[in-house]
């Protein structure tokens, strides 16, 4: 392993129950994020809840077991990623409550984007980040070790619960339970959806997950639309505007707090400067002509990164940050002509093998630069094998020992995964784990019923839907709330909040049934038959749009054909 990223582990392992100041409580090692308690007038204030159940609760059990046990008197909830939310309804009991109902404070757009944000690219996410969190790996030291901005990501039960109240102005203040928060916005940075605040009376600034003890991600090789790299400076920036001058304490939700006012001010400049760094550099080389690939392979690091750990790359890495900030303003496609429509990944594949001689010849040309350290072209070499040939074991071998080299090398915990990731699937197949990519019905519920006919859409098979027409009415029992769908021209479109007259058919049903037929869980004569539709018009239409979609299959080869 990186010996930097092995330093980086060994402090992210560091756990337990720690004092940020007076008042201000964080169990940190628990999750790959951490929870906050704020001490109130009359209870705890609970910042962020973790990635999973089990973590939550055990996290809050410790803080009550040293810390004076009192009842949550509110909740805040940083952003809209479930690292930070998945154990909630762990900690937010009855019980811990004092029976109360408790506040829940989020930024704005928290519901949308915590429960909609990768709905439409969720299966391909979803097995794309088991590569980059290593899931699939084993946990030893050529395996799992780390999650770069806290220990690997955990594997639990997850939950959500609607917030009561939004944040949606930069500079809003509220007394929660005493304590005076002056919120920022930082949506658009991290998250799409997110808040920092400032705690006046404690000299405490939170910054969420803005910044971390690493460089970030701009673009998360799991695959999310990409973050605005200069937005996120520039947030980092107003931080020092408004709460730098008389900050003594910086905490985030991710790793280790800093005290001292010359500290955090420096701290949080490094963090801005990779950033803005990361953003220029990249329109400089850019606008002199270099593609995405040139401008990640020529940039040198600057000199303040060779000396502060905060801003290297254990997470995002200047190598695909700038390919994403080049992809922010450009696109996927570098200008050269050749780049414009290559071959896909087999027809090139067997093409660059047929060139350069034959498999045995590409085999023997690997192995020389294998040999000689050069596993960047190595793999270059035995991944057009593979694609031409992937039954050819000798090239999946070496090409697994390539990424194994380069994972041991990589000073990113998310390329260490990724390569690892591959070669355990060249090595063993693919591999499905029981229960992975399951759906939380939870999490589901919260989705806004438009967002689920956009996956349904998603999901539109365009040469089954060759020359249909068909219009159907849908109503959620529950709720009253009214869509049409109509399919034509190959393509699938709703209307919220109308019903229309001349429709073919009318569906009413209920909002779990809709959620499970959407995600393909469920079969129409079943949900008919308990209950939880009735259809008025022909069923069989029904069914026939049913039959339309695809289905998804988690468990894709993604280093192979």
């Amino acid at each position: 392993m990186n010996p930097s990223l092995w330093r980086q582990a060994q402090l992210n392992a560091i756990h337990g129950l720690f004092a940020v100041a007076d008042g201000i409580y964080q169990v940190r090692g628990y999750d790959i994020a951490l929870m906050t308690l704020i001490r109130g007038e009359t209870g705890w204030i609970v910042v962020d809840f973790m990635n999973s159940a089990e973590s939550a609760a055990a996290a809050f059990e410790l803080a009550m077991e040293h810390l004076e046990a009192r009842p949550i008197s509110a909740a805040l909830i940083t952003h809209s990623h479930g690292d930070h939310f998945g154990g909630v309804e762990a900690v937010l009991t009855a019980e811990n409550c004092g029976g109360k109902k408790v506040p829940i404070i989020v930024p704005e757009g928290f519901v949308k984007y915590s429960v909609s944000e990768a709905v439409m690219a969720g299966n391909t996410m979803t097995r794309r980040a088991m590569y980059q969190f290593g899931a699939l790996l084993p946990v030893n030291p050529a395996g799992v070790i780390d999650g770069g901005i806290g220990p690997a990501l955990p594997r639990g039960t997850r939950g959500f619960l609607s917030p009561t109240h939004e944040i949606g102005k930069a500079g809003e203040t509220m007394t929660i339970d005493g304590v005076d928060f002056v919120f920022q916005i930082a949506s658009g940075t991290e998250a799409p959806a997110e808040f920092t605040f400032y705690l006046p009376q404690h000299k405490a600034l939170c910054m969420a997950e803005v910044t971390c003890r690493t460089m970030h991600n701009i673009l998360a090789l799991r695959g999310v639309q990409v973050r605005d790299a200069l937005l996120w400076s520039d947030c980092i920036d107003e931080a020092l505007r408004l709460f730098g001058v008389e900050a003594e304490v910086y905490f985030a939700c991710h790793s280790w707090p800093e005290w001292g006012n010359a500290n955090v001010r420096n701290f949080l400049e490094e963090q801005r400067d990779i950033y803005r760094f990361i953003h220029d550099q990249t329109l400089r080389l850019a606008n002199h002509g270099l593609t995405p690939n040139e401008i990640a392979d020529q940039t040198v690091e600057p000199d303040f990164m060779k000396r502060s750990f905060s801003v290297r790359g254990y997470y995002g890495t200047l190598n695909h940050n700038m390919k994403a900030t080049y992809q922010r303003y450009f696109g996927y496609f570098d200008g050269n002509p050749a780049n414009l429509n290559p071959l896909p990944p087999v027809e090139a594949g067997k093409r660059y093998v047929a060139a350069m001689g034959g498999q045995e010849r590409v085999l023997e040309l690997a192995w020389d630069s294998f040999s000689a350290g050069d596993y960047r072209w190595a793999a270059s070499l035995l991944g057009h094998v593979v694609f031409a040939d992937p039954a050819c074991v000798a090239a999946r071998n070496m090409l697994a020992a390539s990424y194994e080299q380069m994972g041991y090398r990589a000073e990113s915990i998310v390329w260490r995964n990724i390569y690892l990731s591959g070669a355990l699937e060249l090595r063993n197949g693919v591999q499905a784990r029981p229960g992975g990519g399951s759906v939380n019905e939870k999490i589901i519920n919260a989705m806004p019923v438009g967002d689920l006919f956009n996956l349904l859409a998603a999901r539109l098979n365009p040469d089954s839907a060759r020359g249909r027409d068909i219009a159907i009415n849908f109503e959620i029992a529950e709720t009253r709330e009214q869509v049409f769908v109509s399919i034509g021209n190959q393509v699938e479109n709703h209307r919220l909040d109308y019903c229309n007259e001349n429709a073919d058919v009318s569906v009413r049903l209920t909002r779990l049934s809709l959620n499970a037929l959407a995600g393909g869980r469920a079969s129409l004569p079943d949900e008919i038959a308990a209950g939880s539709i009735t259809i008025n018009g022909d069923v069989t239409l029904v069914q026939d749009y049913l039959d339309l979609h695809d289905r998804f299959e988690l468990w894709f080869n993604i280093a192979e054909p």
